[in-house]
């Protein structure tokens, strides 16, 4: 009795508790994915495993994943989530204009993509200068989404860095904060220059 007991203790309550702590940090904190596609390029790179912590604390310029089911009613068969920049929260105004991007007027540094992706990549199929209120005149968004000026409440609009061939808030619409799955971090291992370009965003959002 006393071998067994060591063997439960020494043993199956160590691994127990590992299987218990694992589970409980993907499920409520945080968990490794897989970027799939380029629409994050070259911050994010396709097959790059990213770490997402499992919080609804954003702020502009995080890199979030999110429900994209919930929010592309073009979504592609067998995509399920997106990984896209918040560009805007709640009450702010988004304006695109000859080549520069502004949030509640203020010029956006962008510096973390391509002079080529901030002009013709952000015009894209909408041209060289749109609104929040353009963008939710043209009938692709969802309804509820549609002729609006400003961020809805616990929403936020985003866009992809590699805006030429991003499918972003440009084309569906606000992301609404409760199909939000985490922000995106970018684990140590990978090269300096992707964590700094991430990190840059975070800190110096507006010009």
């Amino acid at each position: 009795m006393k071998k067994l007991f060591l063997f439960i203790w020494n043993w199956v309550v160590p691994i127990a508790i590992g299987i218990l702590a694992y589970l409980a940090i993907t499920t409520f904190w945080v968990n490794v994915v897989t970027i799939n596609g380029d629409s994050m390029d070259p911050n994010l790179l396709d097959q790059q495993k990213v770490v997402v912590q499992k919080t609804q604390n954003l702020k502009r310029g995080d890199v979030v994943v999110f429900d994209a089911r919930q929010e592309d009613p073009r979504i592609k068969a067998g995509n399920k989530d997106y990984v896209k920049r918040v560009i805007a929260v709640a009450g702010d105004t988004v304006e695109y204009k000859d080549g520069t991007l502004y949030v509640n007027n203020k010029k956006v540094d962008e510096s973390y993509i391509s002079t080529e992706e901030q002009n013709a990549g952000t015009a894209s199929s909408f041209g060289s200068s749109w609104s929040l209120k353009t963008l939710s005149s043209t009938g692709l968004w969802e309804k509820s989404d549609q002729n609006k000026s400003v961020v809805p409440k616990d929403s936020y609009f985003v866009l992809g860095d590699h805006r030429s061939v991003s499918n972003d808030s440009r084309y569906f619409g606000f992301v609404s904060k409760k199909h939000v799955i985490g922000k995106i971090h970018v684990p140590f291992w990978y090269s300096t220059t992707v964590k700094n370009n991430i990190s840059k965003q975070d800190q110096h959002y507006f010009a």
